[in-house]
């Protein structure tokens, strides 16, 4: 059965995902991603001009579901703790549940690759460390605490991405939400 237009470049996507989830971080190729698909490597590249396209397209998934999911934290909460604790427990929670997105958030997947990828994901974090601060700084105007936000955002941040290292480097056994509540009370009194 022929696929309809769009559905192959998904499939391409899907599969580049799934392969990267393999606890081996053994290096992607065309050829393998080709020989998975049961496709030509030309096959590929007619629906992308290059592999750093497909992670380009890959970082894109990431970028629109992560903010979309912390555009509505922000939108919904308006206490400021809540909305920070939330935004990274969605973090944590995005990784448990997309192993193969985990390795290309922490460069794991893109060792090799365009630069400008590694680019794109710095500034996905400094996109994600600025709304926290942003958080960090409703929290203290409404609870009269001085926070520090600019350097308590950027010690959740640093949480965050320790998390997915370590969940990527135990081959997805240590899972990101392990001890999270208790961990973000500690961390500057983020309690509910």
């Amino acid at each position: 059965m022929a696929l309809k237009p769009g559905e192959r470049k998904q499939q391409i996507l899907e599969t580049l995902a799934k392969m990267l989830e393999s606890p081996k971080r053994e290096k992607i190729t065309t050829a393998s991603l080709a020989a998975k698909l049961e496709v030509s490597e030309a096959a590929l590249y007619r629906h992308f001009p290059s592999k750093a396209r497909m992670f380009d397209n890959l970082i894109e998934f990431i970028e629109q579901t992560l903010f979309g999911l912390i555009n509505k934290i922000t939108s919904e909460e308006e206490e400021g703790l809540r909305q920070a604790r939330r935004i990274v427990t969605i973090l944590l929670l995005f990784a448990e549940k997309n192993h193969g997105m985990t390795r290309v958030l922490i460069g794991d997947a893109l060792v090799n690759e365009d630069p400008a990828l590694q680019t794109r994901i710095n500034q996905l974090f400094d996109r994600i460390e600025s709304t926290l601060k942003q958080s960090l700084r409703i929290a203290e105007t409404q609870t009269g605490r001085k926070f520090d936000p600019e350097s308590q955002a950027n010690l959740l941040l640093c949480f965050v991405i320790g998390r997915w290292h370590q969940f990527a480097k135990s081959g997805f056994k240590r899972k990101p939400m392990e001890f999270v509540q208790q961990q973000l009370t500690l961390l500057y009194g983020l309690e509910e």
